[in-house]
C-alpha cells in the first residue's frame, strides 16, 4: 500500500514525464522547421517514451490502490538557437529528470516502501541510457560544428529510429 506523501510524488513524477515528452515536441517543431526531420523524428520517438514512461507510473499508482491525479504542465521553451543549444537542454533535462527519479527512490527508501523501489529500479537504469544518449548525439553536433555533411548524416541515422516499448 502506498502512503498519500508516496501518490503525491508518483503523481508529481507523470507530471515531469509527460512534461518531458511536451518539451520534446518542442524540440522536434524547432528542428522540423530547419528541415532536419531525422532530429525531429528522434524527438517525436523521445515524446512517445516519454509518455510510455507516464503511463507506467499511471498504471502503478492503479495497481497500487493509488488514485492518479494529472497535474497541468509548464510551457516549454519553444525558441532554440541551433541544433547543439537543443541537445544541451536535452542532455541537462535528463540529468534534471535523474535528479527527481533518486529523489524518489531515497524517499521509497526512508519510507521502507520495498515495492516502490523495486519498480524505481528500472527508471534509474533508463536514465543512464537516457543521459548517456543526449550526451553523445551533443559531443557529434559538437564535433561537426553543428553544420554541414555530419550534421546531414546524423539527420539521416535520426530519421530510421523508432519507438519499441521495451518488454515487460
Amino acid at each position: 500500500m502506498l502512503s498519500e506523501k508516496m501518490i503525491e510524488q508518483l503523481n508529481e513524477q507523470i507530471k515531469y514525464e509527460l512534461f518531458s515528452g511536451h518539451y520534446y515536441i518542442s524540440m522536434a517543431a524547432y528542428c522540423a522547421s530547419k528541415d532536419l526531420e531525422g532530429f525531429a523524428n528522434f524527438f517525436i520517438i523521445q515524446e512517445q517514451e516519454e509518455r510510455f514512461h507516464a503511463m507506467k507510473f499511471f498504471h502503478y499508482i492503479n495497481e497500487q490502490g493509488g488514485d492518479v491525479k494529472i497535474i497541468g504542465l509548464d510551457q516549454p521553451k519553444t525558441d532554440f538557437k541551433s541544433l547543439e543549444e537543443v541537445f544541451d537542454l536535452a542532455w541537462r533535462h535528463e540529468q534534471f529528470v535523474t535528479k527527481r527519479i533518486h529523489k524518489l527512490m531515497d524517499f521509497a527508501i526512508e519510507e521502507r516502501d520495498h515495492a516502490t523501489q523495486s519498480f524505481l529500479k528500472w527508471y534509474i537504469d533508463e536514465q543512464v541510457e537516457e543521459e548517456s544518449t543526449m550526451l553523445s548525439l551533443l559531443r557529434k553536433i559538437q564535433l561537426v560544428g553543428g553544420k554541414g555533411h555530419g550534421i546531414l548524416m546524423l539527420d539521416g541515422e535520426l530519421a530510421k529510429r523508432q519507438f519499441t516499448p521495451p518488454a515487460a
